[in-house]
Parts: C-alpha cells; structure tokens; sequence
C-alpha cells in the first residue's frame, strides 16, 4: 500500500518564484520595456517625456538619466538597467539613453539564441568577447583632442545639445562652456564637472544665459545695512558658526538676579563682538558662512561695512575657495590676511524676483558659474541638463584626449568589424559575436526611425560606405542622407562609446546568467509582482 507523499515546503507562505526559461523571458522582456521607454529620445530628432509624479509636479525631459531616475520602477531587473544610466550620468554626464537602448538590444538577441538552446554562460563568453573587440574598433578610429582644439570641443558641446530645449541657443551656450572649461582647465589638460557651477532662473531667454568668472551664489546678504556692492573684495570662507555654541552636554543656568540676567547677555554680546573683531582685523570685507550668523553678529558685521551670505553649501564654499584662492577656515583663531581670497566685485543682483550674490572679476578662478536662463521652469531645467550633458563630454574628451565621429557610425563601424571577428571562431561563441554585431546596429537604426526614415534603406547605404572604408559615415537625421559625420561636425568622446560599452555588456551578461526568480514577501506588504511570474505557495491554512 503506497503512502501519500506529503509536499515539502522550504520557503514562507507568500513567497513568489520563478525559475528556468520564463524566468530569463521575464527579466529579458523587463529590460526590453525600458530601453523601448527611452529609445524614442534618443538623437536629434528624439521626443521628450512628460512625467508627472504624485505630488503633480512635471518633468519634461528626453535625457535618458533623468527619464528612468524619475520613473518609479519596481521590477528588480528594470532597477538593474536603471543603475547603468546612473553609472553613465555620475562617470561620464552623458550617453545614458545609448546605453540602456544597446542594453535591451543586447538580451532581444541573446533571447533568439536561447531559444537555439544555446547556454547563457556561452552568449556572456561570446558578448564579453565582442565587447573587448568593439573598444578596440572605436579606441582604433578615434581622433585626438586637447584643451586648445577649440573649434573641436565647440562642435562636441553642439553635438550634445543638438535636439534638446538647448537647441535654440546652442551656439551661444557651447561658446560659453568651452570657455568655461579653458578657464578650469588643470595642468594636466583636465576638467573637474564640479568647477563649472551651473545655476538656473526663470526669465529672459535661453539666449541671455551668461558665463560668470566667478561664483554666483542663490543667496542675498544676511542684513539690509550690509552694502549691495563690494569692490576688491577680500573674502573669508568660515565652516564654523558666528553665533555662541551650546554646550556638549545638558547644562542649566540658574539666575536669581535681575543683575546676573544684564551680566549674562552682556558676555554673550561680548564673546560675539570678540568673533567679529577677528573677522574685522584680518580685513576681510566679505564672508561666506557655512554655518549659521547670529543676528547679534549680522548687526555688527553690517556696522563695519561687510556683505555676509549664511548657510553657504559645502560644493559652493568649494567653488568660492577654487575661484577666489580663499582658504575654508574652521576656527576663527586661524583667520588672518593670508587666508583671504580676492575677486573685483562682490554684489547682491536682482534676477527675476530674487535676489542673487556674484562673486566675479576674480583673477585667474578656477571654478565658474554658467547661469541659464529661460521662459518657464521646465525650460530651464531642460537647458540646465543639456548643458550639463555638454560640460560631461568636454570633460570626458579631454580626460581621455580621444574623440570620435558620431550619428551611428561607430556603431557601424563596429558592427562590420566584428561580424569579421566572428568569423575566425567556429563554435557557438562566433553566434554570439554575431549576435553583439546585430545589437550594436540598434544606435543607427533608432536614430533613423525617430526622424522618420527607413531604417532598413538607411542601414543599407551605411554598410556600404563602410565596407568602401569610409569609417566616419553616419546619417544626417535632417536629410536623410549618408554624410561624413566628422566634416557634418557630430562629434562624441571616445569615453562614452566605451563606458557604454562596458556596462551594457557587464548588466546583459549578469541578467542573462539568472534563471530562478525568488520574490520573498512580509505578511504586511505581499510583493508585487512582474507580470506573468508564478506564484510559490507556503503551507495550506489549517
């Protein structure tokens, strides 16, 4: 007599798993949404988003970076191809819709050859191959670039600007951010993103934004007797406060006297009028504070004729401190003349309804402000993300000091050449190789679909003239013609092909490798999950 064999349950009630060949179609199908969600920005002729959150508020961008950080993912794999825009965004500034699109084409065609009952481990040997090889094709035809080709990272900040709210005043904006990054430039030919402050107000226009060789501060002076204008300032950055410390520990005061009342505020009063005095005599007529100014030391710091800003943010009184040669002080005992930094004028402006502090004339600064201006909050935003993208690849230009042409010709480039590299392999990797060089054609042909040209024409006539050698031909969007991107002037830094490269590869082949799917779950807040994922029950309620 056979027993019933009772089933053995290892996992909690309310835990969801999936495991084998639905598991990689969901995770390849999560990665798939995402990159189609942002692939219609990508290129000059790419459409924005409109995302509205909770709260109402509106963003209006097509910058890859900002789409899926604003977007409220919750499948664990979309939040993984999320995480190479951020990598994108913090290492290079730019690029990001790039690589989470080749992310998404990368795993559509390794699902092709899964279905071949090829190994996933095999399509990741075959895609870091390819990988390798796609950097050496675009590292081979790239071109140098340095602080003094002007004329060349003016077309790259054009390039990133190109198709964006920028656009309208891009010339005049990429002038500006080249000079800027002349102007920050270090010994070593590099551009640190954090010495050019980009700050932005609503009013004007796009074309009235200005570059400042100095720092401008969203702050007013901290007191109406304080003067609106300082010449040949001499400022002091302080990290500590000009107020009276409170004690480390609890303390109580016990006053039984009128007179003892009158003899504490008058040693307050005295030890405020002490930390004054100090900024007094090192003859500073300027402070940035990064702490908090009593209302005691507002006054008298106001009778002594000194424009005072509080509360100043840590990058700024980095920013003031690079601009000015300042030195941050945290005590006030170390204050004196040689701590001082200089700039021409110091001077509370008026933009729009508020009231801002610049810091310019400052002799050779090495931080600046660009201030972007536009007709509504959301233009300014956008402007002020396109321009951050154009610093990002002027930055990533000059810390590699390699360049090239862009509108999808490296991308074909690369293609061609790896479908030559999958040929000297006869195993199953040369069908993932291939499988790479299809991916990567996902650039041009999304570029040419989101201008309303036909991709398979397009393709076509760019295969042809790479195969003639012409190793810069990539499409004009505007015409819908095959141009040398290089003399069309689209320009891009060799860094953002390769980083791309690298993190779309390294997320594809990490997904690809997952074939069991655990969702654990809190009786609280059962998860949820992605569609089509089968549940794993607990035990049956008795």
């Amino acid at each position: 007599m056979s027993k019933e064999i009772q089933p053995i349950f290892i996992m909690p009630e309310g835990t969801q798993r999936n495991t084998g060949r639905p598991a990689q179609r969901n995770n390849i199908m999560a990665a798939k949404l995402i990159a189609e969600t942002v692939r219609t920005t990508l290129g000059p002729k790419g459409m924005d988003k409109m995302i509205v959150d909770s709260m109402g508020d509106v963003i209006v961008t097509n910058d890859g970076a900002t789409i899926v950080k604003e977007l409220r993912i919750e499948h664990p794999v979309a939040k993984m191809i999320a995480e190479i825009a951020k990598t994108l965004e913090d290492e290079v500034g730019d690029g990001t819709t790039t690589a989470v699109v080749l992310a998404g084409e990368l795993l559509v065609n390794a699902e092709a050859l899964l279905d071949r009952n090829i190994h996933p481990t095999v399509i990741a040997k075959g895609y870091r191959m390819a990988a390798q090889k796609a950097m050496e094709i675009v590292t081979k035809i790239s071109e140098d670039v340095s602080i003094k080709d002007t004329d060349t990272l003016t077309k790259i900040a054009l390039t990133a600007m190109t198709g964006k709210c920028a656009e309208i005043a891009k010339e005049k904006l990429a002038d500006i951010i080249v000079l800027a990054a002349k102007q920050v430039v270090d010994e070593h030919g590099n551009i640190s993103r954090n010495d050019i402050k980009i700050e932005k107000k609503v009013g004007a226009g796009v074309e009235d934004s200005e570059l400042v060789k100095g720092i401008i501060l969203d702050k007013e002076k901290i007191h109406p007797g304080m003067p609106k204008v300082v010449k040949s300032a001499k400022i002091a950055l302080i990290d500590s406060a000009v107020e009276i410390k409170s004690t480390e520990t609890e303390a109580k005061i016990q006053i039984t006297d009128p007179a003892q009342m009158h003899a504490f505020l008058e040693q307050e009063e005295r030890m405020i009028k002490e930390m004054v005095e100090k900024i007094v005599d090192s003859g500073a007529n300027v402070v940035f504070c990064q702490k908090g100014i009593d209302d005691l030391a507002q006054h008298f710091l106001a009778k002594h004729g000194i424009y005072a800003v509080r509360r100043v943010k840590q990058s700024d009184m980095n920013a003031l401190a690079s601009a000015t040669g300042a030195e941050i002080i945290t005590n006030l005992e170390d204050l004196n003349e040689k701590a001082l930094g200089f700039s021409g004028v110091v001077a509370e402006v008026k933009i729009g309804d508020e009231d801002m502090t610049y810091v310019k004339e400052c002799k050779n600064p090495k931080a600046v402000t660009i201030l972007i201006r536009g007709g509504t909050e959301h233009i300014v935003d956008e402007v002020k993300r396109a321009v951050e993208d154009a610093v990002g690849d002027i930055a990533a230009s000059l810390k590699v000091g390699k360049v090239l042409a862009g509108a999808g010709a490296p991308e074909m480039e690369m293609s061609r050449g790896l479908n030559r590299y999958a040929d000297s392999f006869s195993g199953r990797e040369q069908l993932a190789i291939q499988a790479f060089a299809n991916a990567v054609e996902v650039i041009p042909r999304t570029l040419a679909e989101n201008a309303g040209l036909d991709p398979i024409d397009i393709i076509a006539e760019l295969k042809a003239a790479h195969d003639k050698g012409r190793t810069t031909a990539g499409i004009d969007v505007f015409t819908g013609k095959v141009v040398d991107a290089k003399k069309a002037g689209v320009l891009e830094p060799l860094k953002i092909k390769t980083q791309a490269l690298k993190s779309a590869t390294e997320v594809a082949n990490m997904i690809l490798r997952i074939d069991d799917v655990i969702m654990g779950s809190s009786s609280q807040h059962p998860p949820q999950m992605p569609p089509g994922m089968g549940g794993m029950g607990g035990m049956p309620e008795m």
